[in-house]
């Protein structure tokens, strides 16, 4: 196990003002084998975190993070395997692909979903998120769905334009968070049969990947400096407050995750090790 941990402040984006939170604890998750990058990509109420690495060979493998031991996940026969979601029976949701996880080289991807140690194949793209209830949702080639029972309903962002629309989190309350791509990419909320555009205040895009019970949403977005160079950076949005989350030092960073005791995870980049995860604690 490697772990790094180190505390940073984050910036809340106000209608008027910048402020910071000094005391927000990031923690490095480096998956043992990792040599190419790790991803932390869920994290439950008991603080389980799943995610991707990949080896020196080149395969990426899931990851179950339980308390400080790690336990790789592979799809049986898979030659790429990803976990995106977890819920608080300790449930699994991801990707997986036979051949190879290079859409140019004959990716063919399935979703899957993990219970006790059994797989079970759910023929879509990628199963990205799962509450307690069951619940999952994920991507379907060009529009995403919910899987509720054996039942799958399509889901597609009703506005003019939208060629793309993938979800990516559910929380217990049945919201759902995702994305939709017109000319460029925005997030979105839906609750009760309403979709809510979602937009980091002067981000060229925005990007929705978890929600809790409480409602809170992180995700990632880009901005263009003067040069016309794009910057990645996290986020929480917070009863209608967005918080941009950067792990000190780190050019690029995503939160993927939150659980509802407010734990985000996700990763960012490091010049010597490529991608790292990370555990972010508010308090």
């Amino acid at each position: 196990m490697r772990y790094r941990s180190f505390v940073g402040a984050i910036l809340i984006i106000g209608a008027l003002a910048w402020t910071s939170r000094a005391n927000a604890t990031f923690t490095t998750i480096d998956a043992p084998g990792a040599a190419n990058g790790t991803s932390a990509g869920g994290i439950n109420a008991g603080g389980q975190i799943v995610g991707g690495y990949s080896d020196a060979a080149g395969n990426n493998h899931a990851f179950l993070l339980d308390h400080g031991t790690f336990t790789t996940i592979d799809f049986p026969g898979a030659a790429c395997t990803q976990a995106i979601g977890i819920n608080a029976r300790g449930q699994i949701v991801g990707g997986y692909a036979e051949k190879s996880c290079n859409p140019f080289a004959g990716m063919v991807p399935h979703g899957f979903f993990l219970d006790d140690g059994n797989f079970t194949t759910i023929d879509v793209t990628r199963a990205r998120g799962i509450n307690n209830r069951g619940q999952i949702v994920g991507e379907a080639g060009a529009n995403c769905f919910l899987l509720d029972r054996g039942t799958v309903t399509t889901i597609k962002v009703p506005f003019a334009g939208v060629r793309i629309t993938f979800c990516s989190g559910i929380n217990d309350r049945g919201q759902i968070v995702g994305g939709y791509f017109d000319t460029t990419s925005h997030g979105f909320l839906l609750d009760d049969g309403n979709f809510t555009t979602i937009d980091v205040p002067g981000a060229t895009s925005t990007t929705p990947n978890g929600i809790n019970d409480r409602g809170q949403i992180v995700g990632g977005y880009y901005v263009s400096d003067p040069t016309g160079n794009q910057h990645g950076h996290g986020f929480l949005l917070d009863d209608g407050n967005f918080t941009t989350i950067d792990v000190p030092g780190a050019p690029y960073t995503n939160a993927e995750g939150i659980n509802n005791r407010g734990e985000i995870v996700g990763f960012y980049f490091d010049s010597t090790k490529g991608s790292l995860g990370f555990l972010l604690d508010l308090d």
